[in-house]
């Protein structure tokens, strides 16, 4: 068998690592001419945690994973309103859950190829012909037939516009902005130091992550009723957040350029069928939950692995897509669920809303409630990932 992978994005690398560990010919092409350095620093846990540890890339993936004590919320001087501590998040996942930045989850999966993946960059998709029996992908200037198509390349999607139609039909604005960047500045990282530091403010919130050798992530998320992305990211942020006190301001005169901003509107991908033909779609291609929902990596990677076990245990591409959607539609729609029924207190929009997101994580310090909020915000859990493995056992046996 041979798949085709568009897509050099954690989804992608994800199944690219599964398919080749298990005897397939994997292409993977990538539009972008490098790997991204931008991106927000995550909390990795759930099935895509026991995706990773199945393919042995769990190891790697901690080592390069930060340590984070709490979460916390600071008023424009500097002061801490509310916390929440990450030790007790930790315990209620037994440990298994790691800080750490998209790069660099990206890295991980990335080192961890097989050397028989062929990684194109600066290759993207610009034409699909599913030719029945096989599918012909233009990559850049490169033409590739395979037997498979797997559209792993993120919620603007080009093998989803190609294949299943423009994305006003599937994709669903939730009213928010985000953008991501980093910068050095070892004054900032020493004041931040092991804690997520997000603004109390209204409307729109700036984080800050300390990270190695002296520098900062930033992770900044603002409500707007206007889906279109700003021509300069980094004048769009000095213009949303410059108001805000404590450190924003001097971090806003570090931002870099806008083209080493991450920057993009909050969406979920919503659609009737993740396949069609020789072609399937896996991660925020076909059912992002967005960063209201949290997991959206976890989800693509345990997504790709269970897309590549079924590629590679079905009779046919179909039986394996429609097995792989069979699996992971009730997860995914779980969580947007939440997302939805969450955006509105996501991000405080009045004064009454940010008391009360403040009062809660108060309580949330105390004794058995703080393992009960903590296990809200992990949501509900899947072993979607542990039962294939188990049932692969039981078949080899």
């Amino acid at each position: 068998m041979k798949v085709v992978v568009c897509g050099a994005g954690i989804t992608g690398l994800a199944l690219a690592n599964k398919l080749a560990r298990d005897g397939v010919e994997v292409v993977v092409v990538e539009r972008a001419k490098a790997p991204r350095a931008q991106g927000y620093m995550i909390d990795f846990f759930g099935a895509g945690f026991d995706a990773a540890e199945e393919l042995g890339v769990l190891p790697r993936i901690r080592e390069l994973a930060y340590r984070v004590d709490e979460a916390s919320l600071l008023d424009g001087r500097g002061r801490r309103r509310a916390a929440i501590r990450y030790t007790t998040f930790a315990r209620t996942m037994r440990d298994r859950l790691c800080s750490i930045m998209r790069p660099d989850l990206e890295r991980a999966l990335r080192e961890h190829l097989p050397s028989t993946v062929d990684l194109r960059f600066g290759a993207g998709v610009t034409a699909v012909d599913d030719l029945g029996d096989r599918v012909r992908v233009t990559a850049g200037d490169q033409v590739v037939e395979a037997d498979v198509l797997v559209g792993a390349d993120g919620i603007h999607s080009a093998v989803r516009r190609l294949v299943f139609g423009g994305d006003e039909n599937y994709v669903r604005y939730l009213g928010f902005h985000t953008a991501a960047f980093v910068f050095a500045d070892p004054e900032i990282q020493a004041a931040v130091g092991d804690r997520f530091c997000l603004t109390d403010s209204i409307g729109r919130q700036l984080g800050l992550y300390g990270l190695r050798d002296g520098r900062v992530a930033v992770f900044a998320v603002h409500r707007t009723a206007d889906p279109r992305l700003p021509e300069d990211p980094r004048a769009a942020l000095r213009a949303e957040y410059g108001s805000l006190g404590w450190l924003v301001p001097r971090v806003l005169r570090l931002c870099p350029p806008g083209e080493s901003v991450y920057y993009d509107e909050v969406v979920q991908v919503d659609m009737p069928a993740w396949s069609r033909g020789r072609v399937v779609l896996a991660g925020d291609a076909c059912c992002a939950v967005s960063l209201i929902a949290g997991q959206g990596a976890s989800l693509g990677i345990a997504g790709a692995f269970v897309l590549g076990e079924q590629l590679v245990r079905a009779a046919s591409s179909g039986e394996a897509f429609t097995a792989y959607e069979r699996l992971m539609r009730p997860v995914v729609e779980e969580k947007q669920r939440v997302a939805r029924r969450s955006a509105r207190w996501f991000l405080p929009a009045n004064p009454p809303q940010l008391w009360i997101r403040r009062a809660a994580l108060r309580l949330a310090r105390l004794p058995v409630l703080d393992r009960y909020v903590a296990a809200v915000l992990a949501g509900k859990s899947t072993a979607v990932v542990t039962n294939l493995r188990r049932a692969g056992a039981g078949a080899a046996r």
